[in-house]
This record gives C-alpha cells, sequence and structure tokens, in this order.
C-alpha cells in the first residue's frame, strides 16, 4: 500500500529512455531468460522531493518560509512582563487577527510562540505535559530552566528537519523570576530581555529606552504594551491585538487584551 501510494502521488516521475537497457537486479540481466529490455522498455523511476522547489537551472532549492510576529518579555522587581501580537501570517496574506501566542503551561509558566504556529502549539503543549508528569514524580513543581531545558533537549533532537520555532519560557520559581528563549536548533539562553519575531527590532528600541529594574506593575505593563504596539505599527507581519502577561510569586495574570487600533486612536486623540 505505500508503494501503491507513492506511485499514485504528484511526486513520482516516470520518464522513458530509449537509450538504456532495464534489468532486475540493477545490471545487465542473464542473457536467455528473457529478462534483458528492449529501448522500448527502458524505464527510469525517480521521487522528486515535494519540499524543494527546482528552478529553471534544475536545481532543486527548499521553499522558504515567511513568518512575522512580534513577542516580548523582561524581568523586573515584580516579575515578568510577556506582551506579544496576534496576527498570524502566511507570506503577504494575513491568516488571522485573534491568534493567542501566549501557551499556559502551567500556573506560574508561560511560553510565547514565534516561527511556525503548529511548531510552536504542539513542542509547547507537550512541554506542559511533560512538566505535569514532572510535578507529579516529584511533589513539586518544575523550576523554569528545567522546564526551558526539556524544551530544549526536545527539539534539538529534530534540529535540521525544518521545525521552526523561537520561544521564551517565562515564569515564577523558588529562586525567583525566570526568562529563558529557547529555538528550533536546541539554543537555550537565560537573560533579563528578549523580543523575538520580524517586529522584535522596532520593540527592542523601544524597550532600550525604558526599561528598568526598579518600574512598577503599572509602569512595567504601559512599557511593554507601548513597545509590541510601535512594533504592530511598523512592521507589516505584526498586527491585531496586544496581549499582555504579568508573572509574579502568586502565578501568572493576564492584565489586558488591547486592540492596537484603539490604542492608535487614543494616542491621536491624546496628541490634539
Amino acid at each position: 500500500m505505500a508503494l501503491a501510494s507513492v506511485l499514485s502521488g504528484d511526486s513520482a516521475d516516470f520518464s522513458f529512455d530509449s537509450s538504456q537497457s532495464f534489468a532486475f537486479g540493477g545490471g545487465p540481466g542473464p542473457r536467455g531468460l528473457g529478462l534483458e529490455g528492449t529501448p522500448e522498455d527502458s524505464l527510469s523511476f525517480s521521487v522528486k522531493n515535494p519540499l524543494c522547489v527546482g528552478d529553471d537551472d534544475g536545481v532543486e532549492r527548499k521553499i522558504e518560509f515567511l513568518h512575522g510576529t512580534t513577542t516580548l518579555a523582561f524581568k523586573f522587581q515584580h516579575g515578568v512582563i510577556v506582551a506579544v501580537d496576534s496576527r498570524a501570517t502566511a507570506g503577504s496574506y494575513i491568516a488571522s487577527q485573534t491568534v493567542k501566542k501566549v501557551i499556559e503551561i502551567n500556573p506560574y509558566l508561560l511560553g510565547t510562540m514565534a516561527g511556525g504556529a503548529a511548531d510552536c502549539s504542539f513542542w509547547e503543549r507537550l512541554l506542559a505535559r511533560q512538566c505535569r508528569i514532572y510535578e507529579l514524580r516529584n511533589k513539586e513543581r518544575i523550576s523554569v530552566a528545567a522546564a526551558s531545558k526539556l524544551l530544549a533537549n526536545m527539539v534539538y533532537q529534530y534540529k535540521g528537519m525544518g521545525l521552526s520555532m523561537g520561544t521564551m519560557v517565562c515564569g515564577w520559581d523558588k529562586r525567583g523570576p525566570g526568562l529563558y528563549y529557547v529555538d528550533s536548533e536546541g539554543n537555550r539562553v537565560c537573560g533579563d530581555l528578549f523580543a523575538v519575531g520580524s517586529g522584535s527590532m522596532y520593540a527592542y528600541g523601544v524597550m532600550d529606552s525604558g526599561v528598568r529594574h526598579d518600574l512598577t506593575v503599572e509602569e512595567a505593563c504601559e512599557l511593554g504594551r507601548r513597545a509590541i504596539y510601535q512594533a504592530t505599527y511598523r512592521d507589516a507581519y505584526s498586527g491585531g491585538q496586544v496581549n499582555l502577561y504579568h508573572v509574579h510569586s502568586e502565578g501568572w495574570t493576564r492584565i489586558s487584551q488591547d486592540d492596537k487600533g484603539l490604542t492608535h486612536n487614543k494616542k491621536d486623540s491624546s496628541a490634539d
């Protein structure tokens, strides 16, 4: 059945070549057994890679997937602020304006999505299951460092196989607030401020001018909201709503879900 599905698929390519003979066993067949092919019977078979595109010069090139988003997270004295947009794009096509790019792993852990939506969603939901198993076995919550290491180890096994994921694992454990960046290549970096996605450069510009460790919760929320807003305003691949979360000692809290258009109109009216 597997061979039949390959032969009937679009990726199968049959071509006849009258200059070569066909024989079983990969070489010339024994004479007199009726196994040697005639020029009319010559057959060659190849299977094309559906993930590669042939150019005019005959060279196959991998399909380049275009991704766009803006996600950010930063630590301050009262925990971690996580802010993301909600636009999903397929090249220049806007697929959705209401994607939830923050995955709630457990009451004390959050993960962000950037890259391929399916990859991020699958691996972070698998991480949520592994964190729950850890909690049941050890009778305590998993740390942010251990959760991010689990995710990095899982995706590293598939390095070079086409995964597209750039995520931040944010949370609170016995050591306080934690923030790690993990990508589909298995890289894992600990830090105080990360922005991931096509609009990250615009977000970094806002963050670098206003981030401080001694920010109040209100100031930190407004800074994260403003950074995502500016990124969505300048980056065509980012947009939709600004989703804001605050991770603290009691767990995470969803602060707001603001439409960037309303934020833009409010900004214009305040300027007048």
